[in-house]
């Protein structure tokens, strides 16, 4: 484990948000989830050193789905992220991207099909081997590429998993074109669900971004900021224990602390070895009111976060100058 100070303005003043678990694959690990005091960005401290965080990725983490529904799904999303770069596909001419976090490929072959010449970057080892277009395997800061090569870099659910981001940021501005594009999705630090309901992939995500500090790492780099999106449409991170929230911090005038968030419908029934069925759900409304009744709301709750770009994730548009 390593202590770091802010990776975007250096200060070492920071507020400690919350702690919580590695929820996931190592319960009993806890980690503390700050805050900069000076430039607002959120940070795991202290956090796994590179050495360290390849426990935290076990080959089950890049299993995904396989299903004719998983399918449909994948195809919306890469959908909808590719309208991020119609703009691109409006000029003439070969157009070029890098998909930093490439994974299994998947969206990389996804541009290939739209005529996009593409290349990725991953530096997992248990992801599948990718022989169809090239793959650097070293972290993106690291590639041998050095000059303006990209129209667009794209970086999907990316950006909290790496220990430096400035550096992701300043190779981005190095090997794009001018007026090329670096679109990125993050962690909303300015929702309720990644600041305050634990919804993060702690310790796999160790940063979290507020509009503020995406801007300035943007200015920094020699970027502009073209466009931001906060809905939920790509990827969901949803306010799930609300209601919950507002209970203990607005009525009971107390921290909502993570041993505090009510156990899911399917964790309760885990624990109390129930099966789905009338009875597994009127114990449920017992244990949890709150639950039942946030659950009802959430999509009221998901608009207004909307609304208020306060949603758990956004998407970014950089334009560089």
């Amino acid at each position: 484990m390593e202590k770091v100070v802010c990776n975007l303005c250096g200060s070492n003043r920071q507020t400690t948000i919350y702690e919580m678990p590695d929820a996931r694959y190592f319960p009993d690990e806890y980690f503390t989830v700050v805050a900069c005091d000076q430039c607002g960005l959120g940070f795991v401290n202290p956090r796994p050193t590179l050495a360290e965080i390849h426990k935290y990725y076990p080959a089950e983490y890049y299993q995904w789905g396989g299903t004719d529904s998983f399918r449909r799904y994948l195809a919306r999303r890469f959908t909808t992220q590719a309208g991020f770069l119609k703009g691109l596909e409006a000029r003439s001419g070969p157009r070029k991207l890098l998909d930093v976090g490439c994974a299994n490929g998947e969206f990389p072959r996804f541009m290939m099909a739209r005529g996009w010449d593409v290349e990725g970057v991953e530096v997992s080892e248990v992801s599948e081997r990718i022989s169809d277009f090239r793959v650097y395997s070293e972290e993106f800061q690291n590639i041998p590429v050095n000059e303006p090569t990209y129209d667009a870099v794209t970086a999907w659910s990316v950006l909290e998993h790496v220990h430096n981001p400035m550096a992701y940021f300043r190779k981005a501005s190095q090997v794009l074109k001018k007026d090329g594009l670096f679109i990125f999705l993050v962690p909303n630090f300015e929702s309720t669900a990644s600041r305050h309901l634990f919804a993060e992939d702690i310790p796999r995500h160790l940063y979290f971004y507020t509009r503020s500090a995406v801007k300035q790492y943007l200015e920094k780099t020699g970027f502009t900021l073209l466009k931001e999106e906060n809905r939920g449409n790509i990827h969901k991170l949803a306010p799930t224990n609300w209601l919950a929230h507002w209970i203990q911090t607005h009525i009971r005038g107390k921290k909502f602390t993570y041993r505090d968030s009510p156990l899911s419908s399917r964790e309760f029934r885990r624990k109390h070895g129930l099966n789905k069925g009338i009875s597994a759900s009127l114990q449920y409304a017992a244990y949890s009111p709150a639950s039942v009744v946030g659950r009802l709301l959430l999509p009221v709750w998901e608009t207004l976060q909307v609304f208020r770009k306060k949603y758990g994730v956004s998407t970014y548009v950089g334009q560089k100058l």
